[in-house]
């Protein structure tokens, strides 16, 4: 019987960690996880990360849209100010464009480009915290219609013209902590609509309008609670494997996202892709940060900013994912 080396023309490697570029038909066995795994048309994105081009300013709690090669950041927190600015990647560099009317951290954002983007509440001096929304066509943002509830660090998930965002926290002055309300965007209003199950703020999201996942967050304790929606109701679904908050989001489905970075008790590197069903590691970011802005899709996202040891970051880091995907075999 022909072994598998005749087969394919290459034997079975041993490996400490899995190979950045697998081929189709290739098989290793990581010696780290002690799994077998082969490189098919089903499974998980194998892809890294690698430095792109630094952004213009330093912050964290910032919201982001697009990708690798055509991205958007906006707000967010220098440590003295809450700020408008808005900067556009081409995939090498930064450009500095049209701030939004209002400087603010860790609001909601969607949008799926560097010409079209939603920025949904947030917080700004003297720590109020925001309603406004705010749309971007590409050279201004424009205020439109305000949310029902006023809110801060929830997720924001969608497009300018159908999104929703789910969960943050109460202002102080009112009763304050996670709240679980979810209300819908349809261009021109917002209209409440089912709550999460487990009520939480620093969570983040990925799909569209009517279908979705959201994940992560932090009550008193950080969560990998992750809830799948429908457009009318939340399902509890398999847990991130590493429970924290603020992480950086990506994709526009709710079948194949990235949840990349984020805090703990410390600022963590993890990457964790979701398929459908759960979340398995994948290869880490370079720096450990948390309230980064990410976007993008799982074969081509970026992240950019966020807080870490040494401060605000300026820095971006690129995932690409080739079409390949690794599946784990059960060995016996």
């Amino acid at each position: 019987m022909a072994d598998y080396k005749n087969i394919k023309g290459f034997p079975i490697q041993y490996l400490d960690s899995d190979p950045p570029n697998p081929i189709e038909g290739q098989m290793w066995f990581n010696s780290t996880t002690q799994t077998l795994k082969g490189a098919e048309a089903g499974g998980i994105p194998v892809g890294t990360w690698a430095s792109g081009g630094n952004f213009n300013t330093g912050r964290s709690d910032l919201g982001a849209t697009g990708d690798s090669s055509n991205a958007l950041i906006f707000a967010g927190y220098t440590g003295p100010a809450y700020v408008a600015n808005t900067e556009s990647y081409n995939g090498t560099t930064w450009t500095e464009v049209n701030d939004l009317n209002q400087g603010r951290a860790t609001g909601g954002a969607a949008g799926a480009s560097s010409t079209s983007a939603l920025m949904i509440s947030g917080a700004s001096p003297p720590g109020a915290y925001k309603s406004n929304v705010e749309t971007w066509d590409g050279t201004n943002w424009t205020e439109v219609a305000e949310l029902s509830s006023v809110r801060n660090n929830g997720a924001g998930v969608g497009t300018v013209t159908a999104a929703f965002v789910a969960g943050g926290l109460n202002p102080p002055v009112a009763t304050p902590g996670p709240i679980a309300l979810n209300e819908s965007w349809n261009g021109s209003a917002w209209t409440e609509l089912a709550d999460l199950n487990t009520a939480r703020q620093g969570l983040r999201g990925s799909g569209n309008q009517t279908d979705a996942i959201v994940y992560g967050g932090y009550t008193t304790v950080d969560l990998g609670n992750t809830e799948s929606w429908n457009g009318s109701a939340w399902t509890e679904v398999s847990d991130l494997t590493t429970a924290r908050r603020s992480v950086g989001s990506t994709s526009t489905t709710s079948t194949a996202a990235l949840a990349a970075a984020g805090a703990t008790a410390t600022y963590v590197v993890n990457t964790e892709s979701w398929n459908g069903t759960s979340w398995t590691e994948v290869n880490d970011l370079t720096t450990a940060r948390s309230g980064g802005g990410g976007s993008g899709t799982t074969a081509n996202a970026i992240y950019s900013g966020g807080d870490y040891p040494g401060g605000l970051s300026t820095a971006t880091e690129e995932w690409t994912a080739p079409d390949i995907l690794v599946k784990t075999f059960t060995t016996s």
